[in-house]
């Protein structure tokens, strides 16, 4: 009988390993040969000057020292972490509200399936397009600036594409636009999964729903909301395709809007493929150390509660 069960669980696990071969061949001929690749370029001074094919020559970490000394990097970082944070605060705090209405049950909301299809929505527009859209709206002949002067709150048009902070704004907004839905859903996944009756007996406790909102929810929630913090970061850092189309990929003004990834992106677009590859580390270690961040932090706020 043991033979038996060990025959069948051999022939089970034989079968779950077929069934990771494509996975597993997907992940190294798309992800994994491309990132060895890519760390290989990074040694090598590799790029195009006019007609003339400079390398590849190899020159060991001196890519990584002019990205670290050169000061693009720093700035083009704190950038993008600005825009993130400009767009998760916000993000974060609509969802919270949208999910704790919609789990809700003694709100008794009617239209939720309409409500929740309207804000996922945005979530399907391509990036491009919503980017293009708030371009023609924010120009300075645009609908905006008309609405505005037509109100008598402005007496000229005012430059949204031409201030620091209102094209931050606007990029925030826009990614906050397209996000929220996503972050909602997972938020009420989380707060679905909370049992009932700890709600049922903090009410009969006398707890207010704030109380019990701040006391019950949040720290249960608190895996997703870390993993949505994770998702989000990572997103954030790969920000590319709304401040490129905004500012026409000059990340103007003064480079305010430029983001690690446009950054990356004019060095594939000059062929200087060197650069590009120890860019690409320099943000794949970027990525894994505040994600680490986040991580052990979360990690030890639990740790104290316990105690």
């Amino acid at each position: 009988m043991e033979k038996t069960k060990k025959g069948n669980m051999a022939r089970l696990n034989r079968w779950g390993l077929i069934f990771l071969i494509p996975f597993t061949i997907a992940f190294v001929v798309f992800q994994l040969v491309p990132l060895v690749n890519t760390v290989y370029n990074s040694f090598f001074e590799n790029y195009r000057s006019g007609l003339k094919q400079v390398g590849p020559n190899f020159i060991g970490l001196e890519n990584y020292v002019s990205l670290l000394t050169g000061g693009d990097l720093i700035l083009y970082f704190l950038n993008t972490m600005i825009l993130w944070v400009m767009c998760f605060i916000p993000q974060i705090a609509l969802s919270l509200l949208l999910s704790a209405w919609f789990t809700n049950p003694s709100l008794r909301l009617r239209g939720q399936r309409f409500f929740k299809t309207v804000i996922y929505l945005p979530n399907l527009i391509m990036a491009s397009a919503f980017a293009m859209l708030f371009f023609t709206l924010f120009a300075d002949s645009g609908p905006i600036n008309n609405m505005l002067m037509q109100m008598g709150l402005i007496s000229e048009p005012y430059s949204f594409l031409t201030h620091i902070w209102s094209v931050r704004g606007l990029v925030a907004f826009m990614n906050c636009l397209m996000w929220f839905g996503n972050t909602t859903i997972l938020l009420m996944a989380g707060m679905m999964g909370i049992p009932a009756d700890m709600y049922e007996a903090a009410s009969v406790d006398g707890a207010s729903p704030t109380q019990i909102f701040f006391r019950i929810t949040m720290p249960l929630l608190k895996p997703i909301f870390i993993y949505v913090m994770i998702t989000s970061l990572i997103g954030g850092l790969q920000l590319f395709d709304v401040p490129q189309i905004l500012t026409n990929g000059t990340g103007d003004p003064v480079r305010s809007s430029m983001t690690l990834i446009m950054y990356l992106n004019k060095h594939l677009y000059s062929k200087n493929f060197g650069m590009a590859g120890a860019l690409s580390v320099m943000l794949l270690i970027l990525t894994g150390i505040l994600s680490l961040i986040v991580f052990r932090v979360s990690a030890s706020d639990a740790v104290k509660k316990v105690r």
